[in-house]
């Protein structure tokens, strides 16, 4: 089969498309025809290469994947060939404490597909049955693979971390990625006022058109002011922030006392400044979050199927240009997901 690999760590340029053998089929997997896979940042963290991490070499990327099941492994009854599917990106051991009690995102063992397993960067791809989701049948596939991960994690931070409520003001950053177009959408249904950033006028645009009540360009001024300012100094109450050290002490400026940040990220470095008295003085609440429960994705997967959430998708690109994908998630050159299509 056609994928895309890289056998050594470092820029765009070690992605190789080339032929590559069909994965194996475990007896509890299932062997999945790739019809659209999305990027996220995570790629270009995996192809850059983590500290501490090892990656098994050659590897395929891709934690966001639609398409049809092409096999199903023997232990596997509630999948058919032929089943047009989704796959949750998490993989977790199914027997610990935290898989038992519907929270695989916390289990010790916990990976993604296309992290540390094969992705779908690739014509077919093998993963867990459990991890099947069924397509929205008025899905496109593009439409399909951008959701799974960015929506999973912008539920997680917002309904089951921050608990964000109707009435409250919401700060997004980055409503050019995908998981702030997705956190845009998330915080208007459920009743907050957001406030979105972004580094480029259009994208600002964009960010009006999923929902955001305003908008503010953080390139242009002190960004925290304008928070400020758009609140009568008073704050947010949430902050969604998945950038990292660019925007982490001004989003801690931008809360209102008592109010809650949440991360998943830094894709900006995680070396961040915090002044801890901040912290204590104005009774603020620093949130982490990583990823969700199937059964949060399943959730969120009913407002999709309402049209209540749609999927955020700036260009589709041949599998073959993944490099270019790849080129220009790292400029930032788009507003929602990239998504390569075999």
């Amino acid at each position: 089969m056609k994928a895309v690999v890289f056998r050594k760590h470092g820029a765009s340029e070690v992605l190789e498309y080339t032929d590559v053998p069909e994965p194996q089929l475990r007896p509890d997997h299932v062997l999945v025809q790739v019809k659209a896979c999305a990027l996220n940042h995570l790629d270009i963290f995996v192809r850059g290469g983590l500290p501490g991490i090892d990656i098994p070499l050659p590897h395929i990327l891709g934690s966001d994947v639609a398409g049809i099941v092409r096999e199903v492994g023997e232990l596997v009854s509630w999948i058919k060939p032929g089943d047009e599917v989704m796959l949750q990106p998490g993989l977790s051991c199914g027997h610990c404490q935290e898989c038992l009690r519907g929270e695989d995102n916390l289990c010790r063992e916990y990976d993604m597909i296309g992290y540390r397993h094969d992705g779908g960067y690739a014509e077919f791809v093998s993963a867990p049955g459990v991890n099947v989701i069924p397509k929205p049948t008025a899905l496109a596939w593009e439409d399909a693979a951008a959701l799974p991960l960015v929506t999973l994690t912008a539920w997680h931070m917002l309904v089951t971390r921050a608990k964000l409520k109707a009435g409250e003001t919401l700060l997004v950053h980055a409503a050019g990625s995908g998981v702030g177009s997705i956190a845009i959408q998330i915080g208007k249904l459920l009743g907050a006022r957001v406030i979105a950033t972004a580094g480029a006028d259009e994208k600002l645009v964009k960010a009006r058109e999923l929902g955001a009540d305003e908008t503010i360009n953080y390139t242009q001024g002190d960004w925290p002011k304008q928070v400020r300012k758009l609140t009568n100094r008073v704050g947010v109450d949430v902050v969604f922030e998945h950038t990292g050290a660019a925007t982490w002490e001004g989003s801690i400026a931008s809360l209102r006392n008592n109010g809650r940040l949440v991360t998943c990220g830094a894709t900006s470095g995680y070396d961040a400044r915090t002044d801890i008295r901040q912290v204590f003085y104005r009774h603020l609440t620093i949130l982490g979050s990583f990823m969700g429960s199937k059964a949060e994705l399943l959730a969120a997967l009913k407002l999709v199927e309402q049209g209540k959430i749609r999927a955020v998708v700036d260009r589709v690109l041949p599998l073959s240009d993944a490099r270019h994908a790849h080129d220009l998630m790292e400029d930032r050159a788009q507003f929602g997901k990239l998504v390569l299509v075999p």
